[in-house]
């Protein structure tokens, strides 16, 4: 084990545990930049007993992280563990929850390809199987479309150069946090790891495109960003995905967008771009399987239906986020139109033989 006080300063877990942040919800203190920069790095060294490190996630997640501790333990991920490459396009950033999803189809791949091909470039990122929901996330899909994801990180930004889509993978350009593994597949439940791992920009992209479940996450995430010294986003795009990923689910749907410090939102009704849909329409039996077919028939223009009009919904928002279109509805015309003219189905092909 390594020497505390030598190595890491004055604040080994346990005793941010009985000083500051363990004695419960209510009464918890917060740390400081420093105090929750160290934690983090002993994170990382495997320094702390396993034990010590399942109760300080567990009262973190009671007491809620502040944006500052976010940012602490992000900049340190990004110092320590995460190894960036920089297409020389500057694509959008697609961070979504890592965990998965485990009901409804995964259309950030298609939206992303769809976006590519009408001229944003997009990155996504995920790793594989991550606690707590261990379900399907950007990798398996593209797996299933016979794409290579196990890229190291200069081979994932000339994935995106190349054909405008780029795919990163957890364990080449953020080992550091897929070392956490096994610790966190035994909590049980999610840590703020799930929360800064979505925002570790391996390609240091300057536009975010990331989910939440409640609005107030939204704004944590991007007071997280204006309180990182590592993270150099102009933009965060957010909006209330499909089981907390970046689909946006039918119906109402909140936006989150700030930009160069200014917070705003906003709401769309699918409905308003003639998508009468649910949330329901959308489930599908074998998400890894089906979600890969839908984007394939999507793509190749076969299907007409609630998928694909989700896919250029998604495709148009990315669009918007690095502002390459004036609205939502000249997004989704774009999005249809190469589509229509077998662009998209390019792009997925070039990613086949990438």
């Amino acid at each position: 084990m390594a020497q505390a006080t030598q190595d890491f300063g004055e604040w080994p877990l346990k005793r941010l545990m009985t000083e500051i942040v363990g004695s419960g919800p209510k009464s918890a203190d917060d740390m400081t930049r420093e105090q929750a920069r160290e934690a983090f790095r002993r994170i990382l060294a495997d320094e702390p007993d396993p034990t010590t490190l399942g109760a300080f996630w567990l009262a973190n997640r009671w007491k809620k992280n502040t944006p500052e501790e976010l940012a602490a333990f992000t900049d340190v991920m990004r110092e320590e563990s995460v190894v960036t490459a920089e297409p020389d396009c500057a694509p959008v950033d697609c961070g979504a929850n890592y965990d998965g999803k485990h009901t409804t189809a995964v259309l950030g791949v298609a939206a992303g390809i769809v976006a590519a091909a009408a001229g944003t470039p997009v990155v996504t990122h995920s790793g594989d199987r991550v606690p707590t929901q261990k379900a399907t996330a950007y990798k398996h899909v593209l797996d299933k479309l016979g794409v290579r994801t196990d890229l190291e990180s200069d081979e994932s930004a000339d994935m995106v150069d190349e054909t405008g889509f780029g795919f990163y993978y957890q364990p080449a350009f953020n080992p550091g946090v897929h070392a956490l593994y096994d610790r966190r597949d035994q909590m049980g439940v999610r840590t703020f790891v799930n929360t800064i791992e979505t925002v570790a920009n391996p390609a240091n992209a300057d536009v975010h495109l990331g989910s939440f479940y409640h609005l107030a996450f939204a704004k944590k995430t991007c007071d997280l960003v204006a309180e990182s010294e590592a993270l150099e986003f102009s933009r965060v795009v957010m909006f209330q995905g499909m089981e907390g990923y970046d689909d946006i689910r039918p119906g109402y749907t909140k936006v989150a967008d700030w930009r160069a410090g200014e917070f705003d939102d906003f709401e769309i009704e699918t409905a308003e771009y003639g998508m009468e849909m649910e949330n329901d329409d959308l489930a599908v039996d074998d998400v890894d399987a089906d979600s890969a077919a839908i984007t394939e028939a999507v793509l190749a223009g076969e299907r007409d239906d609630h998928f694909a009009d989700a896919v250029a919904l998604n495709a148009a928002f990315r669009m918007f986020a690095r502002d390459d279109v004036d609205g939502l509805e000249d997004g989704l015309e774009r999005a249809r139109a190469v589509i229509d003219d077998g662009s998209a189905a390019a792009v997925l092909e070039e990613l086949r033989a990438f």
